[in-house]
């Protein structure tokens, strides 16, 4: 019977489950180190190679390289070898008290680190600091949102509404529903400076202000249209005449399916009485603080890049043909967007991400 090569036994002294422990303690640093370390100890356990992939959440292989490498450097087998060239002039020590402080602590004047304040701190050149960052992808000076749903019902809807994107029934059209609210008309207080060689349109950085407009969209998420008009205000009652267009410009033959925030004017008693005289409109209301999952956002996005971030207008009114022509443009030959993960890929996504923020000191 074929049992295949035998795994050498690996044991650690006391010494080295230390060093190994404090490896995999880290809580943010050094987090390949700390993969390596877990493995190990794993391994110091008596499990099987395949046992502790599915613990650390690695490929066997990865299991075997490293129990190996342990076996035959001990823990210097763990740390990353040295590439061929010029002998480094930065110690490994060095590398990780620049991490350690850039990720577990911060400067007493800042809440961030530069190049030069750690340079100045770690007794390192600014373009040193710079190299171990870039190689460890670090960019304290950046920083990024985010917002968990705490609604209740979140699974229930991503399903759903994934549902429709991926599977859409049969003799019916899926709207992606969303107003775009408070677009200013804003023209610059003087002319614009064209682009021409070896310079960049310029623009002045004060201009007036002439009012704001409200644009309901619905997107088409099968074919990528959108149906599409301007408001002056931002109520239940625009929002009526929106639902009226959308009746118009469906066919009847057509059950419409209508993805929707949880935005107040969607809920009162004028539209549910309009809803339900008209059978033939579901609503899928979406998450709260999920915006991120109804497509239409998407479409927004394109029109402000495209149009409205750039553009000067003298007037409301201007602003509202401004957003009409480019309607009509991109009607012409639309494009739907591909909505391309599983619910059960997003909310996997959403539960790893969950993980490590619950794991992440405060």
């Amino acid at each position: 019977m074929r049992t295949g090569r035998p795994i050498p036994p690996l044991s650690i002294t006391e010494e080295q489950r230390g060093a190994l422990e404090n490896w995999a303690r880290r809580p943010k640093t050094a987090q390949a180190l700390a993969m390596r370390a877990r493995i190990v100890l794993a391994c110091a356990e008596g499990k099987p190679n395949k046992v502790v992939a599915r613990q650390v959440r690695v490929t066997p292989q990865t299991v075997c390289k490293w129990r190996s490498r342990f076996l035959g450097k001990g823990l210097e087998g763990l740390l990353d070898e040295p590439r061929p060239g010029t002998p480094r002039k930065v110690s490994d020590a060095e590398v990780e008290k620049v991490l350690a402080m850039t990720l577990e602590s911060q400067p007493r004047d800042a809440t961030h680190w530069s190049t030069r304040s750690m340079a100045e701190r770690c007794g390192l050149s600014r373009s040193t600091v710079s190299r171990i960052w870039r190689a460890f992808a670090l960019q304290p000076h950046r920083s990024e949102t985010f917002k968990l749903s705490k609604d209740p019902l979140f699974i229930d809807k991503v399903r759903d509404i994934v549902g429709l994107y991926l599977n859409p029934p049969d003799r019916a059209m899926v709207l992606c529903v969303d107003e775009k609210s408070q677009i200013q008309a804003l023209d610059r207080t003087q002319p614009l400076l064209p682009m021409r060689p070896g310079q960049a349109e310029r623009r002045s950085h004060d201009y007036k202000r002439h009012g704001t407009t409200s644009l309901f969209a619905a997107l088409d998420v099968k074919t990528g249209a959108v149906i599409g008009e301007c408001h002056r205000r931002h109520r239940s009652g625009e929002f009526r005449k929106f639902l009226d267009t959308i009746d118009q410009n469906v066919p009847r033959s057509l059950e419409v399916h209508l993805v929707l925030d949880n935005y107040g004017t969607h809920k009162t008693a004028t539209i549910r009485q309009w809803l339900l005289k008209r059978p033939r409109f579901h609503v899928h209301f979406t998450p709260t603080s999920a915006s991120w999952i109804n497509m239409v956002e998407r479409w927004f996005a394109t029109l402000t890049e495209k149009q409205i971030r750039r553009g000067a207008h003298r007037s409301v009114r201007e602003l509202e043909t401004a957003i009409q022509n480019y309607l009509a443009v991109s009607n012409q030959s639309p494009k739907p967007f591909v909505w391309a993960r599983t619910a059960d890929e997003i909310l996997a996504s959403v539960a790893r991400f969950c993980q490590r923020t619950s794991e992440t000191p405060h």
